[in-house]
């Protein structure tokens, strides 16, 4: 884990996730332990097959992390979604436009990944509204 700064924070332990056809990073964001004020942060990368998702649920539930956010893009990130939704995380949908937006930024999956947990953190985005799965 990386030691990183913590100013205004509104979220403790937060997890983004971004999505792609055949893989994803996660990056989560939780505080240190010995240091006051400051956070630690891993990024790992999964692929998008059902038993890696599973994986991601499980190590986010050992780090007791209580938001998981994703962009919207694509479909890519349904899948994952209503996995972490059924694993009982309560996941946010958040529109891509709104998050990466930003000029100057390096633009690789793991930046955004770790860019969207500092936006999520911050309590800088909102949910998108998600229509229930419907069950086939």
């Amino acid at each position: 884990m990386q030691e990183v700064d913590e100013q205004d924070l509104y979220v403790e332990r937060v997890a983004a996730l971004d999505l792609g056809m055949a893989g994803l990073e996660a990056c989560v964001r939780v505080p240190h332990k010995e240091r006051p004020g400051r956070r630690l942060q891993e990024v790992r990368a999964y692929a998008t097959t059902t038993a890696a998702p599973l994986e991601l649920a499980d190590w986010l539930r050992c780090q007791s992390v209580s938001r998981v956010v994703m962009d919207s893009t694509s479909d890519y990130w349904k899948g994952v979604f209503w996995l972490l939704e059924a694993e009982g995380f309560d996941p946010w949908l958040v529109n891509a436009r709104q998050v990466k937006n930003v000029p100057g930024r390096a633009k690789t999956d793991r930046a955004d990944a770790v860019w969207l947990a500092e936006v999520a953190e911050r309590g800088m985005c909102r949910p998108s509204l998600v229509q229930p799965r419907a069950d086939p």
